[in-house]
């Protein structure tokens, strides 16, 4: 398990195995406009929009 951060894809907490640390890396990057966005609306405390993952 891991935390990452949205704005560069640091790893803030935890650690992954190198394989899906570079695939989760990449989601970020691919989606980072989507999760800003769903975090503005979490913080303002409305429900954020599905995101699709890796595997859809």
């Amino acid at each position: 398990m891991a935390i990452y951060s949205i704005l560069d894809g640091t790893v803030l907490a935890g650690e992954l195995p190198p394989k899906k640390h570079e695939l989760v890396v990449a989601w970020i990057e691919i989606h980072q406009d989507d999760l800003l966005a769903d975090w503005d609306l979490a913080v303002h405390g409305k429900k954020p929009f599905p995101i699709r993952g890796l595997d859809q």
